[in-house]
């Protein structure tokens, strides 16, 4: 390996870059304005100013101006704002397609850490509020989402795509009921309320945390969604086996298919089977030919 270190990314400071000097590269779509997105950047950054910083790469042909790489709606709500300048990242690499190319979107839990954290080291609520551009009461409610949840069903759904409302059916369980429904969930990929108000439905009532936590199915019947959540664990159970073994047997298969490739370029193997085993060449020749695992496409991986 070569000890040679790649360059760096971005340049080593910071900068305070005019307004007047960036350049987007894209136009802000007319519409924007009135999304949610913009008013949450923007009452964050009136609250408390730049947490993200925008990223600029100079432009070589007008020296003192820069394109606009990444954050142009924090570049706008600047200009709304009165702002002179702001604090860039200054680029390298003038490739702008890849900053928000992976996303990592904060989930619920993230987000309830986030608000307990602020508040422990003694941010006021209202200011919080303002800055996530809430109600007081929304934050109050998000800071105790987590009351009554067993700590390993939080760490299960620290990163999942979870509801908030999914953690106020929850609390309707006892803890082994929670980390059941959860591992429900994350089996099949389900996160939504639905889903998790019918696993409630299905808890026996010695898992609930009382008797007034299950709610009332007038169309389905408590035999019928109890035997619903028997299916979904059976077929969870068989899905997780299938994904532990389709490793081994996509490599077993592509072995061999690999060796009757070779064995059916023989003519005198060929000739042989021609004669006595008619019906084996024809699957042999038809695995040697395959190109897909399923009709989805997947393809056999080369030797």
């Amino acid at each position: 390996m070569s000890d040679k270190i790649p360059p760096a990314a971005f340049e080593s400071e910071t900068q305070n870059v005019p307004l007047s000097c960036i350049i987007p590269l894209k136009p802000l779509r007319a519409t924007i304005k009135q999304s949610q997105k913009y008013a949450q950047i923007a009452a964050s950054m009136h609250e408390i100013g730049m947490v993200e910083l925008p990223v600029v790469v100079s432009n070589r042909q007008k020296p003192g101006t820069y394109f606009l790489l990444d954050g142009l709606l924090r570049i706008e709500i600047a200009r709304e704002l009165g702002w002179a300048e702001v604090e860039c990242l200054v680029s390298t690499d003038d490739e702008a397609y890849t900053y928000n190319k992976r996303i990592s979107r904060l989930s619920a839990v993230q987000e309830h850490r986030m608000i307990v954290r602020a508040i422990e080291r003694g941010v006021h609520e209202e200011r919080i509020a303002k800055a996530l551009r809430l109600d007081v009461n929304t934050v109050r409610r998000r800071f105790r989402m987590l009351e009554g949840i067993c700590d390993e069903a939080v760490e299960l759904l620290a990163d999942g795509p979870c509801p908030r409302n999914v953690f106020e059916v929850l609390k309707r369980m006892k803890p082994m009921r929670q980390i059941e429904a959860v591992e429900l969930m994350i089996g099949q990929k389900n996160y939504s309320s639905n889903f998790i108000k019918t696993i409630l439905a299905a808890t026996p009532d010695d898992q609930l945390a009382s008797n007034k936590s299950r709610p009332q199915f007038q169309d389905i019947s408590r035999e019928q969604i109890a035997r619903l959540e028997r299916e979904l664990a059976a077929a969870q159970k068989k899905t997780k086996y299938i994904e532990e073994s389709y490793g081994e047997d996509v490599l077993e298969l592509t072995i061999a298919k690999a060796y009757l490739s070779k064995c059916l370029k023989k003519p005198a193997i060929v000739s042989w089977l021609q004669e006595h085993q008619p019906d084996y060449l024809a699957e042999f020749q038809e695995v040697a030919e395959m190109t897909n695992l399923n009709p989805e496409g997947t393809s056999i991986p080369a030797l």
